[in-house]
């Protein structure tokens, strides 16, 4: 028994909205255990929407669709379905009297174009939306298909899934089994070496270990199939402790951790503090480290010094080695962290300065050359040159720059408490 994902709307294709829904409905699936291989987003376009039905209807057993209920002419997901299995449209008369009440609460009269929301073929069952004014269905229009919309805005699809689309499914027999899985995130290490290290494990058939590559760190999904998420976990916890142990350092966290949170929480074991100057990341350091709830307990603050003068008077970095070496260069770095350190009289400091383009690059000093500093709680400070490259682009250098910040803070940071 498989699930597919549909969503309408010429906007999604547009870009002009990010398709939300699907991440949600595709987790929820997971947890009722209902595989789904496939999605689809197609535009307010009849015969476009008949050819998604055609082809999904034949290779999936529950299609669910979000978007295109509204009342206006470009809103016809119901039509859609109904025409393609030639079923008769109905109204419904609890609709209208629903979509009425909402209208006057609101101090409004309910327009003509509204009773088209209260059309669904022939048979089908009414998916009550509390929240707006658009219900949805959920209809078997044949033998071994079952078909469920939504709403495309995500406040209403989400409540409309909960309230009755899951009861309903558990009710037919789906969702006996879970699907849960634990997102494993590394720093350090590309995606190719990792999985050179963890080949024998992506055979496994239960829990299965697939990777993922995004920017700043690589993923491995360890997934498992099971009753409750109990043993779920039992099944994926040794495949994870033998992952962690083969990567040692490199792994960081797991699901929602970050480099950010890693950082915090072992910054408050030892009872730690740290504060950050900035240059080419522009408060992005402090922005990812404030992120994290509770994080004052631990992170003091921290200077953007993006001119040279604010180096200067706000850090102590010497005018004689800006103009021997540059704002961007490894001796201002670490002058900027024991400046920072000294302001603020935190145990650690991490300072970054650099060139984030897509100007100011030179032939020795291109676009993407970044130097960081940390300054420890011994008053030691080590610096350490990136070059990202310009073809990066100005954020990600930004972004990737804070990470390996995080990182070298993180590793740093491990390395003492083994001490």
């Amino acid at each position: 028994m498989t699930a597919e994902i549909i969503c309408i709307g010429t906007e999604i294709l547009l870009g002009d909205i990010l398709n939300s829904n699907s991440q949600f409905i595709a987790q929820e699936l997971a947890n009722l255990g209902i595989p789904h291989y496939y999605q689809n987003v197609v535009g307010d376009n009849l015969d476009r929407v008949h050819e998604v039905i055609k082809i999904a209807s034949e290779r999936s057993q529950i299609l669910i669709f979000t978007g295109g209920l509204g009342p206006t002419p470009d809103d016809l997901t119901t039509e859609a379905i109904a025409s393609f299995f030639q079923a008769p449209l109905e109204e419904k008369p609890e609709i209208i009297e629903d979509i009425t009440k909402k209208f006057a609460e609101r101090g409004r009269e309910m327009t003509a174009n509204n009773r088209k929301q209260a059309l669904i073929p022939q048979g089908a069952q009414i998916l009550p939306n509390l929240a707006g004014t658009a219900p949805g269905m959920i209809w078997q229009p044949m033998a071994n298909l079952t078909i469920l919309t939504f709403p495309g805005v995500p406040s209403e699809m989400m409540q409309m899934w909960r309230d009755t689309a899951v009861p309903y499914l558990k009710s037919q027999g789906w969702g006996q089994d879970i699907i849960y899985s634990r997102m494993m995130r590394f720093r350090g290490i590309g995606e190719s070496a990792l999985a050179e290290k963890v080949h024998h494990l992506f055979s496994l058939n239960n829990p299965t270990v697939a990777p993922y590559a995004s920017l700043g760190e690589v993923k491995l999904r360890v997934c498992a199939k099971a009753k409750n998420k109990e043993t779920a976990e039992n099944l994926i916890l040794p495949v994870a402790k033998e992952i962690e142990s083969i990567a040692g350092e490199d792994y960081f966290g797991y699901d929602d951790d970050s480099l950010a949170s890693v950082v915090g929480k072992l910054l408050q074991q030892k009872g730690q503090t740290l504060s950050v100057a900035e240059s080419c990341t522009g408060g992005g350091l402090g922005a990812m480290l404030t992120e994290i709830a509770g994080s004052s307990s631990y992170f003091m603050g921290g200077v953007i010094a993006y001119s040279n003068q604010v180096k200067i008077e706000q850090l102590g970095v010497s005018q004689t080695f800006l103009n021997e070496y540059g704002a961007v260069s490894a001796i201002v770095a670490r002058q900027m962290a024991k400046g920072v350190q000294e302001k603020f009289k935190t145990d650690w400091s991490i300072s970054i300065t650099g060139i984030a383009g897509p100007g100011g690059g030179t032939d020795t000093k291109p676009v993407g050359l970044v130097y960081i500093a940390i300054a420890d709680f011994d008053r030691q400070v080590e610096s350490y040159e990136l070059r990202l490259g310009e073809k990066r682009g100005r954020e990600a250098i930004r972004y990737l720059s804070s990470c390996y910040a995080l990182d070298k803070l993180r590793r740093e940071l491990l390395q003492h408490y083994k001490r």
